[in-house]
C-alpha cells in the first residue's frame, strides 16, 4: 500500500498534462457554432457567374476583395497594416501571347506542333516580340541541382541560348533519394522554369504525363492559356519561351533523330545522368502583348489578448482568384471558371474561422491574421508577395493554417495532414482529429507534391511551420474506394474547368468538420505559450531558425 501514491503519481500527471492539453468549452462551443449553410451562403457568391471566375486584375476579382473585405469589417477585424484598409495592393505583369506552332528541325525533316493538342507555351519575359530561332534541343533529365542529394543533371554543361526538354516531377526509383515517390520541392513546374533562367537557356519545355503532373493534359490547356501573370522581377534570369509538350508529340520529336523517350527516362533517375544533345533545332515566334494589372491580398486582424504574445500571430491564408473566362469558348458554351471548390470554399472556411474567433468571450492570448491571398493559380504570387511584404517579421508568426478546397462528398472516417512528420503542429492536430472521432492518415497521394503547391509553402520557406490538411478518403457509409474514385473522377473532369460550381448534391458535412479542425488548431496555436517548430532536420527547420535568431540580435522588430 506504501506504494500506491508513487503508482498513482505519473497518473496524476498524465491526466494534468491531459487536462492542460483539452480544449476550453469556450473554444468547443465556438467551434460547434461554425454553420455549413453559411459556408455554402458564401461560396455561392463568390463562385456565382457575377464574379466572371475571379480572374486576377478583373472586374471579378475586384468584387471578390470587396466582399471578404466587407466580411472582415462586419465581424470587427481590425485592417492591417492600419490605416490603410483591409486591401494589401500590388501590381502583376499580365503577359497575353501564344505561339500557333512550334517547330522542331532535324537532319532530314521538320516537325510542326500544334498548340493546345501537342503543347502549350507562353512567354517568358515581359517583350512583345517573342522568338526561338533553331536554337538547340538539350534534355536534361528533371533539370535538377541538390547539393544536398549530391544531384545536378547540368553537370557544367553550357546550355545558355538553349532549349532544354525537362522532365515533370522528381526521380523516384531510390526511395533514398529525393524521398522515393514522394515529390519534393524539386518535382515543382516553376523551380524547373527558374533553374532553366538561371543556367542560361533560352527556353525550357516540360514533358507531361498525368501521373508525373497529378492532373490530366486539360489542366495544363486550361491553366497556361489565356494571360499568364508574374510579379515584376527586376533584373533575374528570365526564360524566352516555357512550354508543355505531351508524351506523344515528344517521342514524336525524339523520333526525328532516333532516339527513344523511355531510354532517356531511364537514364535520368540515376545519378550520373549525363545532358543530351538531340540534334533538334527548336524555333517560334510570337507577338506578346504586356499589361500591368492590380490585384490585392486582403487582410484583417483580431489582435491577441496577451500583452506579450499578441505581437504574434498566427496567420490563417485561402486564395481567392481562380482563372477567369475562357477564351476560346464556343457560342453556348459554359465559359467562366467559378472555382467553386477551388478555392470559393477555402475563402468561406477562413470567414467561417473568423467568425468563430469574434465570437469568443475572450480573444486569444496571440493575434490572428486572416489573408485572403491573390494570383494563387498563378503561380502562389499573392502569397509571395505577402510573404515578401509581412506586417511582421517572419519570427513572429507562430504558425500558417492555409486552406485550400473543401470536401463536398460527405463525411469522413479520416483527415490526410499534407506534410505529416514536418513540424510539432502534428500533436494537436492528431488530438483533434481523435476527438471527433477520426483518425490522421499521411499524404495519402505523395507523389503529387502538395506541400509545394499550395500558398503555405512561401510561408514554410520563411521557417513559419504550416499546417496543410483536408478530409481523407474514407467515407462514411460508401464503400472501400469510393473517396478516391470521387476525387479522381472530379479531378478528372471538373479540376481548372468551368464545371467547377455549386451542385445541390454537394454534401458539407465532412467539410464542416474539417473547418472546426482548422479554427480548433489556429485557437490552440494562439493560446499555447511554446510556439510550433519544425521537426530536427526538417528542410525549413534553418530558415526558422534563423528568423528567430533575426529577433533576438535585434534584427527584426
Amino acid at each position: 500500500m506504501k506504494r500506491l501514491p508513487l503508482l498513482l503519481a505519473p497518473l496524476v500527471l498524465l491526466a494534468s498534462a491531459a487536462r492542460a492539453q483539452s480544449t476550453p468549452p469556450a473554444e468547443k462551443a465556438a467551434a460547434r457554432s461554425l454553420d455549413a449553410s453559411r459556408l455554402r451562403a458564401h461560396i455561392e457568391f463568390l463562385a456565382s457567374d457575377l464574379l466572371e471566375g475571379r480572374g486576377p486584375g478583373t472586374r471579378g476579382d475586384a468584387l471578390a476583395q470587396l466582399y471578404i473585405a466587407t466580411q472582415f469589417q462586419l465581424l470587427g477585424l481590425q485592417p492591417m497594416p492600419a490605416g490603410r484598409g483591409y486591401l494589401q495592393p500590388f501590381e502583376l505583369v499580365g503577359m497575353t501571347g501564344h505561339p500557333e506552332t512550334m517547330a522542331f528541325t532535324g537532319p532530314s525533316e521538320t516537325l510542326r506542333l500544334q498548340s493546345g493538342a501537342d503543347f502549350i507555351a507562353h512567354a517568358g519575359q515581359p517583350s512583345e516580340n517573342i522568338e526561338l530561332k533553331d536554337s538547340e534541343l538539350i534534355f536534361v533529365g528533371y533539370g535538377i541541382q541538390a547539393p544536398e542529394f549530391d544531384w545536378d543533371d547540368f553537370k557544367g554543361v553550357d546550355v545558355r541560348g538553349k532549349t532544354l526538354l525537362i522532365l515533370n516531377n522528381d526521380p523516384e526509383d531510390d526511395p533514398s533519394l529525393f524521398a522515393g515517390r514522394t515529390r519534393l520541392r524539386y518535382g515543382r513546374w516553376d523551380y524547373k522554369y527558374e533553374q532553366a533562367a538561371k543556367v542560361g537557356a533560352a527556353g525550357a519545355i516540360l514533358l507531361h504525363t498525368t501521373p508525373s503532373a497529378g492532373y490530366p493534359w486539360q489542366v495544363v490547356r486550361t491553366s497556361w492559356s489565356g494571360e499568364q501573370f508574374e510579379l515584376p522581377s527586376g533584373d533575374v534570369p528570365r526564360l524566352r519561351v516555357k512550354g508543355w509538350t505531351t508524351e506523344e508529340a515528344t517521342r514524336r520529336v525524339l523520333h526525328l533523330t532516333g532516339k527513344d523517350l523511355d531510354v532517356l527516362r531511364a537514364a535520368a533517375q540515376k545519378r550520373d545522368f549525363q545532358p543530351v544533345p538531340l540534334g533538334v533545332k527548336v524555333s517560334t515566334r510570337f507577338a506578346n502583348q504586356v499589361h500591368r494589372r492590380p490585384t490585392a491580398n486582403v487582410l484583417g486582424l483580431l489582435p491577441g489578448s496577451d500583452p506579450v504574445l499578441s505581437r504574434e500571430v498566427v496567420l490563417y491564408t485561402a486564395h481567392h482568384d481562380h482563372l477567369g473566362i475562357k477564351e476560346d469558348a464556343q457560342p453556348g458554351e459554359d465559359a467562366i471558371y467559378n472555382g467553386a471548390v477551388d478555392n470559393a470554399s477555402g475563402v468561406a472556411a477562413m470567414l467561417e474561422v473568423a467568425r468563430a474567433f469574434t465570437a469568443l468571450p475572450r480573444r486569444p492570448a496571440r493575434s490572428i491574421l486572416f489573408a485572403a491571398v491573390a494570383a494563387e493559380e498563378q503561380g502562389l504570387l499573392g502569397s509571395r508577395y505577402l510573404a515578401e511584404h509581412l506586417p511582421v517579421p517572419p519570427g513572429r508568426v507562430a504558425a500558417n493554417l492555409n486552406i485550400d478546397g473543401l470536401n463536398i462528398h460527405g463525411r469522413t472516417r479520416d483527415v490526410t495532414v499534407i506534410g505529416l512528420g514536418k513540424s510539432s503542429l502534428d500533436k494537436p492536430l492528431i488530438a483533434l482529429v481523435r476527438e471527433q472521432g477520426r483518425v490522421v492518415k499521411p499524404d495519402q497521394l505523395p507523389d503529387r507534391g502538395f506541400f509545394y503547391r499550395s500558398d503555405q509553402f512561401n510561408f514554410a520557406k520563411l521557417g513559419i511551420p504550416a499546417a496543410y490538411f483536408s478530409s481523407g478518403l474514407d467515407f462514411i457509409g460508401r464503400p472501400a474506394g469510393w473517396g478516391r474514385e470521387r476525387r479522381e473522377k472530379w479531378e478528372a473532369g471538373h479540376y481548372h474547368q468551368p464545371s467547377d460550381e455549386v451542385g445541390p448534391e454537394w454534401d458539407l458535412s465532412g467539410a464542416l468538420e474539417d473547418v472546426r479542425l482548422f479554427f480548433l488548431l489556429g485557437a490552440h496555436v494562439a493560446r499555447t505559450r511554446e510556439a510550433p517548430r519544425w521537426n530536427p532536420g526538417d528542410e525549413f527547420e534553418a530558415p526558422r531558425r534563423q528568423a528567430l535568431e533575426a529577433l533576438d540580435s535585434g534584427g527584426a522588430r
